[in-house]
């Protein structure tokens, strides 16, 4: 990691730009995945795959060993094949991830790298999970700014996120289009990765696609600074103590979504023929509730639950900023989103998933 803002200059961009762009032109449209069955929409991975004409695309996952880097590799993987899904990162592997497909170390700051990476593995889908959460990105602004801001091409698709609204922002709903002005850095480089992707589209063609993520809720990842993350504690310590204190006020609301569906949305859009899309950057959204209400539905499996409220400054000011609710209408019209899980389907699933991981582990459940 070198200190300043890594920012390949203009001329270089734009001629890796117009290399690639005559091979992410011939990507295929593609079709739908399959996840487990409560996706109806994904009936069969033999329905699905792509059709004998058609070339697999090659997806390079930047960020993998992430919060959602595993999880979307092994969907890629169950329908375009192990070999044309790489992860990557820059912290060692564990064991299971190095026997499940290609794995390379790739550090987004250097470039260079990158673009051998890309070439070498004839790589047509970029998907740039490499990113500091909200509050862990306040307490390390130049490593969040060097790290959320990449700029690279095919069809490259960057998350963006809840973070990137702020104050002045619609909050209920929040719509694609308005005025964001974040307040964190993290926000802020969310918004210099949209506008940028979708200057590069408008100047040169580039297939830059970006989804709004809201708070992702998973049971594989321990939580890692996100102002969300109450959400995925909360069933950890109501099956181990039976207590958990929250650094949020009991009404703060924001939009959340289950893994599963953020993955999903996340293949559907990769999928989508850009013929039906009208914009770049789309918000999805699934449900939005307060710590108070997903406490009250975790009551209903664990009575003994108490939740205790110790609101912290930073993240109750961040989520303060942000939408309590996202409007997807664009998504749901252009190109079909529509979530699985509510907050009652979320909450059987996250206490289910949790006991059987700390029973693996030989954690005590309470």
């Amino acid at each position: 990691m070198h200190p300043g803002l890594c920012r390949p200059n203009a001329a270089l961009l734009r001629s890796f730009c117009r290399c690639c762009l005559s091979r992410a032109q011939s990507l295929p449209g593609g079709s739908l995945s399959s996840l487990p069955r409560q996706m109806s929409r994904w009936n069969s991975l033999e329905n699905n795959s792509p059709s004998p004409a058609q070339k697999p695309p090659r997806v390079l996952i930047t960020g993998g060993l992430g919060q959602l880097g595993v999880g979307l590799a092994q969907i890629l993987r169950e329908q375009y094949g192990s070999e044309n899904v790489i992860l990557s990162d820059i912290k060692k592997p564990p064991p299971h991830v190095l026997s499940s497909g290609p794995f390379v170390y790739a550090d987004v700051l250097d470039y260079k790298h990158l673009r051998e990476l890309i070439i070498n593995y004839r790589v047509t889908w970029l998907i740039h999970y490499s990113a500091l959460l909200s509050a862990v990105g306040e307490a390390n602004v130049a490593l969040a700014r060097k790290i959320n801001i990449t700029e690279n091409c095919l069809r490259i698709f960057v998350p963006s996120t809840i973070g990137a609204f702020g104050p002045s922002s619609p909050r209920d709903p929040a719509p694609d289009l308005c005025v964001q002005r974040p307040r964190t850095i993290y926000g802020v480089s969310k918004v210099h990765g949209e506008l940028m992707g979708e200057y590069l589209h408008h100047k040169y063609g580039l297939d830059f696609r970006c989804l709004r993520y809201p708070g992702v809720i998973s049971v594989n990842t321990p939580p890692g600074g996100g102002t969300t993350d109450y959400a995925v504690q909360i069933f950890h310590d109501a099956l181990s103590t039976g207590h958990y204190e929250c650094y949020l006020r009991p009404d703060t609301r924001l939009p959340m979504m289950h893994i599963s569906d953020c993955h999903r949305a996340t293949i559907e859009f990769m999928q989508a023929p850009e013929c039906q899309m009208s914009l770049r950057t789309y918000n999805i959204a699934a449900m939005s509730f307060t710590p108070e209400e997903v406490a009250e539905e975790i009551r209903k499996h664990l009575p003994h639950l108490k939740v205790t409220y110790n609101p912290d400054s930073v993240r109750q000011n961040i989520a303060d900023s942000w939408p309590v609710r996202f409007d997807d209408t664009n998504a749901r019209r252009d190109w079909g989103w529509a979530p699985a899980f509510q907050l009652e389907e979320l909450v059987s699933d996250m206490l289910r998933s949790v006991r059987d991981k700390r029973t693996n582990e030989g954690l005590p459940v309470s």
